[in-house]
């Protein structure tokens, strides 16, 4: 893939809508990656379509929720059109859309509402290859045709010093589990009803108190609860990650990012939702040499998740392109 894929981007679209994403907070793999692609040292971009393999259509989501979108609406239409719009000036200038109807082109978004945007053509929909956080084959997500997105929040901008400098590897830690976070979606209520204020192995709170540290708890607990909000991605996997604390999924219809070359269950766990009462009795149950086996997995793929100033091999700006290159290899050109 590095020596050959290139990318072209479609210069049509102005700042700040296209060209441009945010760079910070809980949306910013869709910024990153924008300005990676095409401000940085552009080793896959080609500025001759004729020689590209796929097709970026540059525009952010984020920015169009924030520019478009009519606070407490709830109608997506202007975003719908904004696509549909988008798509017309492309398959009109270049003969590219329409020899293959999308199929060799990609979109990314972060936000909640990307798959809802998508909707605005349906080729883009249907077709094209979708780059998504808001991976839910519950809600239109094809695994042969689209890509997970890990969602990495970026509190003003950057990693967590907390999360750069971890303590040393034997270090033990305190808790057996910890979550914090807001009860919106079906999963976090079970969770937080089940385990908040119930048991001191398993740290659970809706808020974490503001004299308690987020991170501090991540770095001295063994597994970090990441359980679905309101769509299915959640930062927190890649915070774990970071934190060198074993994730546990809990979520339904979630395709995780990069599971076509990582293997999940090796650095990961997956609950079924069904069982979070019988949490602390799951994660007891792993061997210490089977978990010391996922903390070795998640030391091995951090460099996978991490967001690099310019991009570096095996990084996560790499990751996306190769899920994006594997599907690209199964479509024929006509």
């Amino acid at each position: 893939m590095e020596k050959i894929f290139k990318v072209y981007v479609y210069p049509e679209g102005d700042i700040p809508i296209v060209h441009d994403g945010p760079c910070k907070d809980i949306y910013s793999i869709e910024g990153r990656f924008i300005h990676e692609m095409e401000h940085g040292e552009g080793k896959f971009r080609t500025t001759d379509p004729n020689a590209a393999h796929v097709y970026f259509l540059p525009f952010s989501i984020t920015w169009m929720v924030k520019y478009l979108y009519t606070p407490f609406s709830f109608d997506v239409t202007p975003l719908k059109n904004f696509v549909s719009d988008y798509v017309t000036v492309v398959s009109m200038r270049y003969p590219f859309w329409n020899r293959t109807h999308g199929a060799d082109h990609f979109m990314l978004a972060c936000h909640d509402w990307g798959p809802d945007a998508s909707k605005g053509h349906p080729f883009l929909y249907n077709t094209s290859i979708r780059v998504l956080c808001n991976a839910n084959t519950s809600e239109g997500f094809n695994p042969t045709k689209d890509v997970s997105l890990p969602e990495i929040h970026l509190y003003g901008g950057e990693i967590s010093p907390k999360l750069l400098s971890l303590p040393p590897e034997n270090t033990p830690r305190r808790h057996l589990a910890f979550f914090a976070g807001g009860m919106h979606g079906p999963i976090r209520p079970i969770l937080l009803r089940h385990w908040k204020n119930i048991d001191n192995d398993i740290q659970v709170y809706e808020y974490l108190p503001k004299d308690l540290d987020y991170y501090s708890f991540m770095i001295n607990s063994k597994f970090c609860l990441c359980p679905s909000g309101h769509e299915v991605a959640s930062p927190r996997i890649v915070e774990s990650i970071y934190a060198e604390c074993v994730p546990v999924i809990l979520s339904e219809g979630y395709v995780l990012p990069f599971s076509d070359v990582l293997r999940w269950e090796e650095f990961s766990v997956q609950v079924n939702v069904s069982d979070i009462p019988r949490l602390k009795e799951v994660l007891s149950a792993i061997p210490v040499e089977n978990y010391l086996k996922l903390k070795q997995g998640v030391r091995a793929v951090r460099k996978h998740f991490t967001l690099n100033q310019p991009a570096k091999r095996y990084d996560v700006f790499h990751m996306i392109l190769h899920s994006i290159w594997l599907r690209r290899l199964n479509i024929e050109l006509g």
